[in-house]
């Protein structure tokens, strides 16, 4: 960039150009962070936080602890669908240090092509379940909402133990599961 400036002219930092900027950045008083109805750590502040806000009848699938905080996973409010006698929906509750998100995700029950649909972005995300199949850390969240929508008797239990169930239940454990990824109108 030097190379174009006139002979014996040297780029300035812009700090240097505008006088007493940084003096006048670093005095002037800084907001207060904003509280939010989410994670508030003080015990006199009026909003609740993201586990006080569970709704009645969230079946926590997963919960861990990080340094930035609390993560869960849970599902509730599961409703047979409008359009397909053997498909449910679910709300699906993620739960962050920062905020909740909710997903809406609808499930297919049926034996012969058991499925969860969700979305990732704009994307549609098609999910080939094989209930009574093997269950490991790749498909496990995506086997308990689908128990969970499905048989919710069977909510919050670890799918790998409900083999016999599902063959009680008519699926054979022996489906395929595979995963589509349906992106949105690209325009």
């Amino acid at each position: 960039m030097a190379a174009h400036l006139p002979a014996g002219r040297r780029r300035r930092p812009l700090l240097a150009a505008v006088p007493g900027l940084l003096a006048l950045a670093l005095a002037a008083p800084r907001p207060a962070p904003a509280q939010t109805s989410l994670g508030a750590p003080d015990a006199g502040n009026p909003f609740r936080s993201a586990e006080q806000q569970r709704p009645a009848g969230l079946v926590l699938l997963r919960q861990w602890q990080t340094m930035a905080g609390t993560y869960a996973i849970g599902v509730h409010d599961a409703k047979p669908a409008a359009t397909d006698a053997t498909a449910r929906t679910i709300v699906v509750w993620f739960e962050a240090p920062d905020g909740v998100r909710l997903a809406v995700d609808t499930l297919r029950c049926s034996p012969k092509a058991p499925m969860r649909l969700s979305r990732q972005g704009r994307d549609l995300v098609i999910k080939e379940l094989n209930p009574g199949g093997a269950v490991s850390e790749a498909n496990r969240l995506d086997h308990q909402i689908w128990w969970a929508a499905c048989f919710p008797e069977q909510a919050g239990k670890d799918p790998a133990t409900l083999t016999a169930v599902a063959r009680k239940l008519g699926y054979s454990g022996t489906l395929r599961e595979q995963q589509q990824v349906v992106p949105a109108n690209p325009r």
